[in-house]
């Protein structure tokens, strides 16, 4: 009987300890970025300007502080170029995604176990990102002269707890 008892508190202690480690709230931050000033409007992939390679600097002093564990990126220069300096200082590879299918970026970042990311799309696709994780519509697309915006989002168990918007 003391051994049955024995299995049985056994068992109740690891149920518990599964139970409590699976219902852990999970942090997750995310901060969105538009792409930094492009340096030639006419072009399909155009570099960053002069005053964009200023923003993606600035980027590292203003975010770094995150210590951001993931960066996800558009497949066009601009994009990826605004990222580049922070992840590499965080020494991360830029992850390319579809804006296409922001869903799926937002359920693979919910998967992770990474707790922080930064995303860098462009004035029409990163406010609806947004409004996709905070489950309502927020935001409107942005002017074509708009780069200075940082959202900084805050999540507990997949719902939003902090929402910021940051210049740079």
């Amino acid at each position: 009987m003391k051994i049955i008892l024995s299995i049985c508190i056994a068992l109740s202690f690891v149920s518990f300890a599964a139970v409590n480690a699976a219902g852990q709230a999970r942090n997750v931050t995310v901060i969105l970025v538009r792409h930094a000033e492009k340096a030639d409007a006419t072009s399909q992939d155009p570099d960053l300007s002069a005053e964009g390679k200023q923003r993606a600097d600035r980027l590292v002093r203003k975010i770094g502080k995150y210590r951001p564990g993931a960066f996800y990126s558009t497949n066009f220069k601009r994009t990826r170029d605004t990222l580049a300096p922070l992840a590499a200082k965080r020494k991360k590879q830029v992850q390319i995604y579809d804006p296409r299918n922001p869903k799926e970026l937002i359920e693979q970042i919910m998967k992770s176990d990474t707790k922080r990311f930064v995303i860098a799309g462009h004035s029409n696709t990163v406010p609806g990102i947004a409004n996709l994780i905070a489950k309502k519509e927020l935001f409107k697309n942005l002017d074509d002269s708009e780069y200075s915006v940082i959202w900084l989002i805050k999540m507990k168990d997949g719902k939003v707890t902090h929402f910021e918007l940051l210049d740079y």
